[in-house]
């Protein structure tokens, strides 16, 4: 259980108390984690490594100071525990719709592993991916590699005997871990479908703690309008479709600065379409700027 608390809102004096769980997000939460055993089952060492990673006192204290950091001081969104599971379920959920086309996974491209290990690259990459938020948000992408590294050593010796195999493998989640920003942006697809999973994580929930705690920008709105995302087969030629529900236009801003630029800087622009859509369009206090758009060639345009 952790024993960082956040700012609550409603505290004048800075007293740490425990900020509300969002009801939806905490539903996401529990439905990322349905999600990510259910995608993990064909893959053992996937799924060692799920239950090694969520049950780590080291890793618990690095992703709640995170959120400490990024929620209670900085006012961003969650980085925490929950962000962790929920944009591995949809890593897992991209991973899954990559393998069934036969998409090159550089894991297996490489000769380091099989579909088993692309998998467990996904996933660790992106449950330590924000943990050196712990830290600074300046430069966490580096401090995420430092501090998952001595972590990594321990427990992958658990799950490899072999020592060059073990390094590869490591190797790849740290690269994933330092690429998820697209700063600089990742090479390999394990990597791709890490910093697209961290963007896919951006629904009203998780935008609604530092809401609370008194952000307003159109980072906040943006992100208050985005209903649902989801990862689904698509009808087109690629092989994942990621849709996005937003009940005002304003979650267009959030698509774009947090979806699309990741998606475009990454080797899954060839494989990921977006589909967005406007929910509740006969709200008569909203004027209807767009009701559906898709990725086309780079850009979102109108549909």
């Amino acid at each position: 259980m952790s024993r960082i608390s956040l700012p609550h809102p409603a505290s004048r004096n800075g007293t740490k108390l425990n900020t509300p769980l969002p009801d939806d997000y905490g539903e996401l939460d529990m439905r990322a984690d349905l999600a990510i055993r259910e995608l993990s089952r064909p893959y053992a060492r996937t799924a060692q490594i799920y239950e090694m990673l969520r049950h780590d006192p080291r890793v618990d204290a690095h992703w709640n100071l995170s959120n400490y950091t990024t929620v209670g001081k900085l006012n961003y969104n969650d980085h925490g525990p929950i962000h962790a599971r929920v944009t591995a379920a949809y890593a897992m959920q991209i991973m899954k719709l990559l393998l069934d086309a036969n998409a090159p996974m550089d894991v297996i491209e490489s000769g380091a592993g099989d579909a088993d290990d692309a998998c467990l690259v996904a996933l660790a990459g992106v449950m330590l991916h924000d943990i050196g938020n712990a830290t600074h948000r300046i430069g966490h992408e580096l401090m995420s590699v430092i501090l998952a590294q001595p972590i990594l050593n321990e427990i992958l010796t658990e799950i490899y005997d072999d020592d060059e195999q073990r390094t590869l493998i490591t190797n790849f989640i740290l690269s994933a871990i330092q690429c998820h920003d697209i700063n600089p942006p990742p090479l390999f697809m394990e990597g791709a479908v890490v910093a697209v999973a961290d963007g896919c994580d951006m629904t009203k929930g998780r935008a609604r703690m530092p809401f609370d705690l008194g952000k307003l920008d159109i980072h906040a709105v943006s992100a208050l309008a985005i209903e649902e995302v989801n990862i689904r087969p698509s009808n087109g030629e690629m092989p994942v479709e990621i849709e996005v529900l937003m009940s005002n236009s304003a979650g267009i801003f959030q698509v774009q600065e947090t979806l699309i630029k990741k998606i475009n800087a990454t080797p899954l622009r060839d494989y990921v379409m977006v589909h967005v859509t406007s929910i509740n369009p006969e709200e008569r206090f909203e004027k209807r700027i767009l009701s559906n758009a898709i990725l086309d060639n780079g850009r979102l345009r109108p549909a």
